[in-house]
Order: structure tokens, then sequence, then C-alpha cells
């Protein structure tokens, strides 16, 4: 596989109304996430309440792809839905952590696949409009293959599929997990423009 440089856009926001805070009263913590009432003013000039779950770690998601083009989802109950999702490998890590040790370790600790090969695949801003979650994702490849450890919480399901079938899923509705969605459509659009072999 390989990714060709993408040109960025810049956008300068020398020149827009910005948020204005007032006062921030923290009304929940624990060690994964902050939870402030905020008094803001919009910047519409507007007076008001903003709500702001803080993420203490960086989100870090990985799509390991074999070289016949497999790649492992990762089955799960959330308790925030009720519902079992298939998702990608995914996990967390403090921010002073290097992203791509993060991604090595959660890849290790779900599947037991180790990957020689890294390269970054996006960066991107979970839910803008309550939480300020940061998240990484990656493309692991040249897999070797152990045991899985999953934390003491997790009891989870791994499934072997082609890379096709995962993208196919979150086309037909079957992955909803957003930071999923949003590695398996990118790996397609980059296969579609050219900038992607698998």
């Amino acid at each position: 596989m390989t990714l060709n440089s993408l040109s960025s856009i810049s956008v300068s926001n020398s020149d827009k109304k910005t948020w204005k805070t007032h006062s921030i009263k923290e009304v929940y913590d624990n060690p994964w996430i902050t939870v402030s009432h905020r008094e803001v003013t919009a910047p519409t000039g507007n007076d008001g309440i903003y709500g702001l779950v803080h993420f203490k770690n960086t989100a870090v998601a990985v799509v390991p792809i074999d070289e016949h083009g497999n790649t492992w989802l990762v089955g799960q109950h959330r308790y925030t839905l009720g519902q079992y999702m298939w998702e990608i490998p995914e996990g967390g890590g403090m921010p002073h952590e290097n992203s791509i040790d993060v991604a090595q370790r959660e890849l290790r600790e779900e599947t037991g696949i180790i990957a020689n090969r890294w390269t970054q695949l996006l960066e991107m801003h979970t839910s803008n409009s309550v939480t300020d979650e940061y998240a990484i994702g990656f493309v692991a490849q040249e897999l070797s293959f152990g045991d899985s450890e999953p934390d003491e919480t997790e009891d989870l399901d791994i499934k072997k599929v082609p890379l096709q079938t995962a993208i196919d899923m979150v086309l037909s509705g079957q992955i909803t997990d957003s930071l999923a969605m949003t590695c398996l459509m990118k790996i397609q659009l980059l296969i579609d423009r050219g900038e992607l072999t698998v």
C-alpha cells in the first residue's frame, strides 16, 4: 500500500468572531473525562451556556491490512448505546504518549497483531459540538500474529474479513462507530483516487 502526499488547505481565523468564556464550573471528573458547565457569549454576541466534555486521552484507531487485502474487526457491547458494535481496533493514550506507540499497543492487546509498517491515515475531532476529543487513525501492514491481551473490561470478538467487506459494512450501516467509519471510508477514497494501493 502506498500513500501519496496530500495537499492541505489552510483556513485563516484572524477575522472570524469567536466564543468568549466567562466562567467554568467542573461538574464531573473521572480518569477519562471531565465535564464542565460554562457561561459564554456566542460569536453572534448572544449570552448563553455550554457543556463541554473534555477527553483526557487521545483516541487511536488502526486498520490492519495483510498482504491478501484482509483486515480485522473488533466486536463488543458498548455500554453507552446498549448495543453490540463492530469496529476497528481502537483505544486511548495519554497526551504525553507517542500515538504510534499507543496504536501498536492497542492493536496487539485487542487482536494479538504486530505490524512492522505503519502509516498515519487521518486526524479527526469526533464530535466537536460537545467534546474536544481528538483522534488519530493508522494503517498497519506487514503483520505477524500472537495472542490478544484485552483489558479487564473488554469481552471482544475478533473477525478477519476482506477490507472491502469492512467498507461495505460501513455503507450498509453495520458499522456506525464514527472513527471506524471515517478510517475505512478514507481508505476507500484514497483507493478510488489512486493514492493508495492494496
